[in-house]
């Protein structure tokens, strides 16, 4: 039998939700009973136990030891919302299929594009930042065709891939030694013409870098050829209700109410289960690039339907039940419960960055903008280094700390000072993401356990 004090995953909402579903379940007790035919119904908990034993083979992605990749535990109320709704399958395409969790979706959206600075929008869910992206270089394409998309080197490479779906020319503009849009650069290319989005990452996947929003608006302000400005926010962009960021970034997005458009992910910082990405519109306007005629999808009622404002088709309502009930729990205000974690997670990281700069064996790179740490130990060369960081990800796997890896440009760090020959451009880097507020409290323990993993790897 379980030892139920030694549980790790959170199993006591269990009677809430089973409490909510007969609440459900009573708001349809007028419909004349049936039995639903269920294939396979005798075979179902053979088949759940395997299920369970097959999801067994994963990273801990909900414990502060797993601080790898961008793996955030959902919020308990969004997995219930999610899974009650999922009794009901609703579908946000049309408003025939998904009555409720649509009118929930423009809730929810509509307060995200609230902490943003908009009040009128045009905007949705869906299924992640790759699509929320995609949507919005269309609409950039369809408002200046054939023009170039612009962004960051270290942007998602998914803008690269996106443009070419489009039929977009795509430009890679060079960084700084931050990770940052360099705006040298971005006025050189922009005196060359041709352009039609800027896309600003505001916390790149890679280091978390914030681009220099500010600037980049003011360029576009004063430039003869406009041109639009498209925020990848989709790691980042919860970060706007955190209040200790650092001047830059804090300038950064609080200028986010002057861009044309904004990709956020709730599946990450929002506390949602994947795939619940959004894409937002300053101008209403954009709606009419999407029209169409569907009328056998649209016949039930005039007003606007999500799938008449999106790309995609049909799309979970789930996902919008989850994100309406977590933002009714955790409202998108500075100074709340969500902001906090947010604030937590930054401070974890700049603890982390602290004790990594003290210790002689690793070379840091700049303080974290966000919550995303990256280093490397110290080796006579780069190559060395980059072994050495392999080394180290596999003996912390070995003591349940579970870091990542990344490929990152040598510039980012000050070798010659470190006395590491730099004998290739890129590092293997050692990337913490501490993005779960329990990180605060776990960063001595994260720090013990990477010593112990680089005297191992060191031995």
């Amino acid at each position: 039998m379980t030892d139920r004090t030694a549980r790790q995953l959170d199993l006591g909402t269990l009677p809430l939700f089973e409490d909510a579903l007969e609440r459900l379940d009573r708001g349809f007790a007028a419909l004349p009973p049936f039995s639903a035919a269920v294939p396979g119904a005798a075979r179902m908990g053979e088949v759940l136990d395997a299920v369970a034993e097959r999801l067994r083979d994963n990273y801990p992605y909900f414990h502060p030891l797993y601080a790898g990749q961008m793996l955030k535990p959902p919020h308990p109320v969004a997995r219930l919302a999610y899974a009650m709704a999922m009794w009901i399958n609703p579908n946000n395409h049309a408003l025939d299929g998904g009555r409720a969790s649509s009118a929930m979706e423009k809730e929810a959206v509509a307060e995200i594009a609230r902490m943003f600075g908009w009040q009128e929008h045009l905007g949705h869910l869906c299924g992640g930042g790759t699509m929320a992206n995609l949507e919005a270089l269309w609409v950039g394409g369809r408002l200046r065709p054939g023009a170039t998309v612009l962004a960051s080197a270290q942007a998602h490479y998914t803008h690269a891939r996106i443009s070419a779906v489009l039929g977009l020319p795509f430009e890679s503009v060079a960084c700084d030694r931050e990770g940052r849009m360099d705006l040298a650069a971005l006025e050189r290319r922009l005196a060359a013409g041709g352009v039609g989005t800027v896309v600003a990452t505001l916390g790149t996947t890679a280091v978390g870098a914030v681009d220099p929003l500010v600037e980049i608006l003011a360029l576009r302000d004063a430039h003869p050829e406009s041109f639009r400005v498209h925020a990848d926010c989709a790691y980042g962009g919860y970060f706007r209700l955190a209040a200790n960021l650092a001047p830059p970034a804090r300038a950064a997005f609080a200028a986010l109410p002057g861009v044309d458009s904004i990709v956020v992910d709730p599946h990450k910082h929002g506390l949602q289960p994947y795939g619940c990405g959004s894409v937002l519109f300053r101008d209403p306007a954009v709606g009419a690039l999407y029209k169409h005629d569907s009328p056998y999808t649209y016949f039930s009622s005039s007003e606007l339907h999500l799938g008449e404002i999106s790309l995609e088709c049909s799309r979970a309502g789930a996902s919008a039940v989850g994100l309406w009930a977590t933002q009714r729990l955790l409202p998108l205000v500075p100074g709340g419960e969500l902001a906090g974690g947010l604030e937590a997670g930054r401070a974890a990281a700049l603890a982390l960055h602290r004790r990594l700069a003290a210790d002689p064996r690793f070379l840091v790179a700049f303080p974290p903008e966000l919550d995303i740490v990256i280093w490397v130990p110290r080796a006579a060369s780069a190559i060395a280094s980059s072994e050495l960081a392999r080394r180290i990800f596999d003996e912390a796997a070995r003591r349940d700390l579970h870091l990542a890896l990344a490929e990152l440009p040598a510039s980012f760090f000050d070798l010659a000072g470190a006395g590491i020959a730099a004998d290739r451009e890129t590092l293997t880097c050692l990337r913490s993401v501490l993005m779960k507020p329990e990180h605060l409290d776990w960063v001595e323990r994260i720090g013990d356990l990477l010593a112990e993993s680089t005297d191992a790897a060191l031995a």
